[in-house]
């Protein structure tokens, strides 16, 4: 029977589920630290490649299979997964489908205890170890894509069906989204094997889309000005924002060298790939160095593990730097619209160009260009030239400026982990999320 004890009772135990990149697991990490404000215990189970990143920030951790390195070299696997049309096929079929006994064991164990199980969208064995151990679960999403509305469709990386569907109309829409459930349900058919094993009753839920929301709710982790809820969201939900962790700090010499720098000149161009997208730059760097000394501007590169060797008079390349600390000093930043860059740089109320990938990139890249504060170049379009042009229009028109700093007032106004954690207490009593509105 469900447990429905009131949120006061007792210090409670939430699991909180994910996979994927730092994007990923940030969010989580920040909503645990809430709750762990409120006095509940959170546990993060993911893979064990992120346990000290977990533990650093004082919360417990249970490792759930696959960890990122039994996928084998990274640059080898962003390469096959940042494909703009095979990359979300290749990560279902290739990454998460063959691993679907280990993560259900993996699971089974770290729920033992818990109160409520959160999910992930790709955090699949999660129902079924809720129903399993006849505990709730509340379902997450982490950007606007997740909800696959036909209402207001989501951008998508080379030919946008779903849109173009959208134009002409109801029918079209009907026949496309037909067409996307039953591929999807192609991809997941092990997942629809491995629950006959397990003695669950088939279903004609495709479980990738309207199967991974949960019942007792979903929580979208994401900011308000990103996306209207629509009538054909799951009813209970709710727009939480952006649940903001950094990262691990700067060392103090970091942070006093990038002081250094900022002091140094005017404010500089800041480039970012995020934590998955580095690994395919190519020559992404370079372009960026030679736009911007093409502009006279100085700039800042994130390049995580790239190594660049010497660079010019006014370029300053980091590994790794916190968000936080950089964004809001940049003269525009320059990233691939990943939630978790994308959320950092709408509060650093910055201009911005957005060069996406591949995944949900292009659909939260055109929802900030709508908002105004952003251009958008395509990240295989990226060249020095084009990338110059679009900053130049990006910095000399101060209507995104302007856009960038309204926005940002919104969105630094609602603490996302907060709301979210709260919403998570709730879910263990009587009272329910309010529906979404349309």
């Amino acid at each position: 029977m469900m447990r429905t004890m009131s949120p006061h009772a007792r210090t409670r135990r939430f699991v909180l589920a994910t996979f994927g990149s730092l994007g990923d697991l940030h969010p989580y990490i920040a909503v645990g630290r809430a709750l762990q404000d409120r006095g509940h215990q959170a546990v993060i189970a993911t893979s064990s490649d992120y346990a000290g990143a977990v533990q650093a920030a004082g919360l417990a951790f249970a490792a759930v299979r696959p960890g990122l390195q039994q996928l084998g070299d990274q640059a080898r696997v962003a390469g096959r997964l940042f494909h703009p049309l095979w990359g979300p096929q290749r990560l279902i079929r290739e990454v998460v489908m063959p691993h679907l006994r280990d993560a259900h064991a993996d699971m089974t164990a770290a729920a033992r205890g818990a109160d409520l199980l959160v999910s992930h969208p790709l955090t699949f064995t999660v129902p079924l170890v809720a129903r399993q151990q006849q505990l709730p679960w509340v379902s997450t999403v982490l950007a606007p894509l997740s909800f696959l509305s036909r209402s207001d469709p989501p951008q998508l990386a080379g030919v946008n069906v779903l849109r173009a569907a959208h134009r002409l109309g109801p029918a079209a829409s009907q026949v496309v989204h037909q067409l996307a459930r039953t591929v999807t349900r192609r991809w997941e058919a092990p997942l629809h094997a491995y629950r006959r094993e397990l003695g669950f009753a088939a279903t004609r839920e495709v479980l990738m889309m309207e199967g991974q929301f949960s019942p007792h709710g979903t929580l979208a982790l994401f900011d308000a000005a990103l996306a209207t809820p629509q009538a054909d969201w799951p009813l209970q939900t709710q727009v939480c924002g952006m649940p903001l962790f950094d990262g691990a700090p700067a060392s103090p010499e970091l942070l006093a060298d990038l002081q250094q720098f900022l002091g140094a000149g005017d404010p500089p161009l800041v480039f970012a790939l995020g934590s998955s997208a580095v690994w395919i730059a190519g020559r992404y760097w370079q372009h960026a160095i030679d736009a911007a000394q093409a502009l006279g501007r100085r700039a800042i590169l994130l390049t995580g593990s790239t190594a660049l060797g010497a660079l010019p008079d006014g370029v300053r390349a980091y590994a790794y730097l916190p968000y936080s600390a950089v964004f809001p000093h940049a003269a525009a930043v320059i990233h691939q619209a990943g939630i978790g860059t994308l959320s950092q740089a709408l509060r650093a109320g910055r201009p911005q160009l957005i060069t996406p990938v591949a995944f949900d990139q292009p659909d939260n890249a055109a929802r900030a260009a709508a908002l105004g504060v952003a251009r958008v170049l395509p990240f295989r379009k990226v060249s020095a030239r084009r990338m110059q042009h679009a900053l130049a229009a990006v910095l000399e028109n101060p209507q995104h400026a302007t856009a960038a700093c309204t926005v940002a007032a919104h969105c630094r106004a609602v603490d996302g982990a907060g709301v979210a954690a709260d919403a998570l207490i709730r879910a263990l009593s009587p009272a329910r999320f309010p529906p979404a509105s349309g």
